[in-house]
């Protein structure tokens, strides 16, 4: 009897914003499996933990305005132990295709004969906002979201900012920007070529984790902001009228990803009471 060479296969895994309980159950079992992890720097130490005692754990540290690892070399090392037989998953903070190469990747693997995996995570622009309890679509303030980098490739075409501005007031869209803390001052000038001086905006710092820290204020406040609460990277910048009203609150954090035993108990009780 004869049998069929599987292909090398490597996992593109979305490690979330940090907080190991918003990892997928595919992405758990992916971590589980794997024998060697090309690990972000954004990936949290608890996450990286998840992998088996005899993984070999590699860091690839990627951060704005810190010394990286180039990508070329990532992508040779992922062909180099997929090819040798390992178990290759690719640790990333985030979503693998939500700014985080993971289409390079993917291009990469296959023309070198290997399978890919993609296994999405939650996105800190999904995780920031819905920490505060604030939704990226509603009904009343936002029929659309655009996510943008505020990172701009070296020679690369800049973002017009002041035409996404006058997108989004006309759209009704809102913006939520990945690695923009270092250009702020150059995209809050833009956007307010389009967008109104206060315009509610939200920037969230470390999503999910117990260090999380964010701020609320107006667009034309935006870069002040930042100083003034000396945030840093990683950061997500919020801009829309889905804010309304979170300045007010004091931006208190929604525990959206954890149930109130408390409060279901009194719930069924009374539900219970009355059938």
């Amino acid at each position: 009897m004869s049998f069929t060479a599987l292909p090398p296969l490597v996992k593109l895994v979305g490690a979330g914003p940090g907080a190991p309980d918003l990892l997928t159950l595919r992405a758990l079992r992916a971590i589980e499996w794997a024998s060697v992890l090309l690990v972000d720097d954004l990936v949290s130490p608890e996450i990286v933990a998840l992998a088996p005692a005899q993984a070999r754990v590699i860091t690839v540290g990627k951060r704005g305005g810190c010394r990286q690892t180039p990508q070329a070399f990532i992508e040779r090392l992922m062909v180099r132990c997929a090819k040798a037989g390992e178990r290759v998953v690719r640790l990333k903070g985030g979503d693998p295709f939500i700014f985080g190469r993971g289409g390079e990747e993917l291009h990469t693997l296959r023309a070198h004969g290997i399978a890919v995996e993609v296994i999405n995570g939650i996105t800190a622009g999904l995780a920031g906002p819905t920490s505060l309890g604030v939704p990226l679509t509603h009904r009343e303030h936002a029929q659309g979201v655009v996510l943008l980098t505020g990172h701009q490739q070296p020679g690369g075409p800049a973002t017009d900012w002041a035409a996404v501005a006058r997108a989004a007031a006309q759209m009704r869209w809102t913006l939520v920007i990945y690695m923009g803390v270092r250009e702020l001052p150059t995209i809050e000038a833009g956007l307010r070529q389009g967008l109104r001086d206060d315009t509610p905006v939200a920037v969230v710092q470390h999503a999910t984790l117990a260090r999380q820290r964010h701020a609320v204020s107006v667009l034309g406040d935006l870069s002040d902001l930042v100083i003034r609460e000396g945030l840093g990277s990683p950061s997500v910048v919020v801009v829309g009228d889905v804010l309304k009203g979170l300045a007010q609150t004091s931006a208190t954090p929604c525990e959206n990803n954890r149930l109130n035993e408390d409060h279901l108990e009194i719930a069924w009780t009374q539900n219970a009471s009355t059938s």
